[in-house]
């Protein structure tokens, strides 16, 4: 069994889907953490910029050996990229924003959705990010769209990087904007996604919902 759960950054994808993981003893994946190796390695071959040769990012993403040490149940993990260890250095606030930018290419989404392929071909996954249900698995037996007030969405942004919720504010309405209006992949609910606003919720009410459709879902003939 899959299930997809997609949304924007804050609406807690990571939290949910690696409670979940351990919930129903599936391996989790980390869609995003796949983007951000490519943006990373972007930075580090521009200097710090990203490529501007049409093409470029499509050949990285082609190319990039990415190896997500997640084990089962959720348990944490690491992030190797290209046999090193980049666990830590994806989550810095540059990578985060050119992982947006470079997820807008559809070179690299169409390289990197075939890898989420490969992966969810086999076994039960909680696969988290912001086109699993759409694209990556449209067939996914649990579909979930997650999504929070979004002054909330800062907050807890700004509390796990350690930032002015307000920058964090900012910088977050500008992602939004240019996940949901991209032309490859936008940020979206799949048809048929249950979508749940998790302002106000714990992470185990949310969890429980879900919990509740997976089990719905493996009962259905």
């Amino acid at each position: 069994m899959l299930v997809a759960i997609d949304g924007p950054a804050g609406a807690g994808k990571s939290t949910v889907a690696r409670a979940l993981a351990r919930s129903l003893g599936f391996t989790y994946l980390d869609s995003g953490a796949m983007y951000r190796c490519l943006a990373l390695l972007a930075l580090e071959r521009g200097g710090g910029s990203l490529p501007e040769r049409p093409g470029a990012l499509g050949e990285l993403a082609r190319s990039a050996t990415i190896d997500l040490r997640d084990g089962p149940a959720g348990a944490s993990g690491r992030v190797l990229l290209d046999g090193r260890d980049v666990t830590e250095a994806i989550r810095a606030p540059e990578v985060s924003e050119a992982a947006s930018l470079v997820a807008a290419h559809p070179a690299v989404r169409e390289a990197l959705v075939a890898k989420q392929r490969e992966l969810l071909a086999a076994g039960d996954w909680v696969a988290e990010g912001r086109d699993i249900g759409t694209v990556v698995a449209p067939d996914a037996a649990v579909k979930v769209f997650l999504t929070a007030d979004a002054r909330e969405r800062a907050r807890r942004r700004a509390a796990e990087l350690g930032a002015a919720a307000e920058m964090v504010l900012a910088e977050q309405a500008m992602r939004d904007a240019r996940d949901s209006t991209r032309a490859h992949s936008p940020l979206r609910p799949a048809p048929g996604a249950v979508e749940l606003d998790t302002t106000g919720l714990s992470v185990q009410e949310v969890v429980q919902r879900i919990v509740e459709l997976a089990r719905e879902a493996s009962a259905e003939p």
